[in-house]
């Protein structure tokens, strides 16, 4: 049997947990939180009011700290590419009398993922610090270049690309809701913690998925794994463009800002992939073949080697100018 069918059948086998894992980690329509819990009520006499609230505290921002939110916002709303990319994987499908457990795992998924874009869109546009229009431009940029995170439509791939991803971006808006408590807004810092939590739960479901799956395929699990970071985990808006720019331009910039003000760091990066490794206890995992033994020796010996690769980076100095955000005279 080829390595896909082996990859299909082993999706089929672990189809019957799919709605224990949307119970355990995804929360009910009715019980989650929406965006306007936390913007004002645009009924409420007291609306503008607490928008001038929203926008006077705004000013206190740094710069990189708002280039930082509009990317993280921009990527939150390229959201359907994300999902049309999963739903196209081996193993998931939508369709007919086929569709399946998967299929609805990413439709739920991706229903509580689209808050994210949501909630704070529409607080940079109260907020009043953001060229909306820019910020549009480079979300509709996003979405029609689509993107390639190097997984093809192999579920193992992609697994771990989500499991790491999340990851990623749950420490990306936990230091921003850090960041934004400790300039004076409270509003704004509640609101990237509660996404972040969001983002944990979903890291701890793609993260089991991949245990089950190393539980039922071990060594093409293992090369599949090694395969992703021999790539190197892309972030999903690593095409991001400023208009009139090229794809990725915009990318390479929020990335020194962000490794700048201490977001999301080559550090980072390497602290999860130490955490997938010991979650997934590849040390112990038995009965692999020798192309998954090179493949796990290769895994184990990465962190350090990242490490090493780490201490000699070096980011640019120079502060670019994104056409998302105006300077008010505080850059970080």
């Amino acid at each position: 049997m080829s390595n896909k069918n082996v990859r299909i059948e082993v999706m089929k086998s672990i189809e019957g947990k799919v709605d224990g894992f949307i119970d355990q980690y995804l929360i009910p329509i009715q019980d989650i939180w929406q965006p306007t819990d936390f913007l004002p009520d645009t009924q409420s006499e007291g609306f503008m009011d607490h928008v001038n609230q929203i926008r006077e505290e705004a000013k206190e921002l740094g710069y990189d700290l708002w280039v930082t939110l509009v990317a993280d916002t921009i990527t939150e709303e390229a959201l359907p590419t994300y999902e049309s990319w999963l739903m196209d994987v081996e193993g998931i499908d939508q369709h007919g009398e086929n569709k399946n457990g998967w299929s609805k795992w990413v439709r739920h998924w991706t229903a509580e993922e689209n808050r994210h874009g949501d909630v704070l869109n529409k607080y940079l546009y109260l907020a009043g610090r953001v060229n909306m229009r820019e910020m549009e431009i480079t979300t509709q940029h996003l979405i029609a270049d689509g993107f390639d995170i190097g997984t093809d439509r192999d579920p193992y791939k992609n697994f771990v690309y989500t499991s790491f991803q999340e990851l990623a971006t749950n420490i990306s808006h936990k230091r921003v809701g850090q960041m934004c408590k400790k300039g004076g807004n409270a509003l704004l810092g509640k609101m990237c913690t509660i996404i972040a939590g969001d983002e944990m739960r979903h890291h701890l479901a793609y993260r089991e998925f991949v245990k089950v799956i190393f539980e039922n395929d071990p060594s093409q699990m293992m090369l599949a794994f090694a395969d992703m970071m021999k790539k190197k985990i892309v972030m999903p808006a690593h095409f991001l463009r400023e208009s009139g720019g090229s794809i990725g331009t915009a990318f390479e910039n929020f990335s020194n800002c962000a490794q700048r003000l201490g977001v999301y760091t080559a550090q980072d990066y390497i602290e999860i992939l130490k955490k997938l490794n010991s979650y997934w206890e590849l040390d112990s995992i038995r009965t692999l073949n020798d192309d998954a033994e090179r493949a796990r020796d290769y895994l184990m010996k990465l962190p350090d080697r990242l490490e090493r690769i780490a201490t000699r980076m070096k980011f640019p100095e120079d502060n670019y100018r994104f056409k998302w955000v105006e300077a008010n005279g505080r850059m970080v």
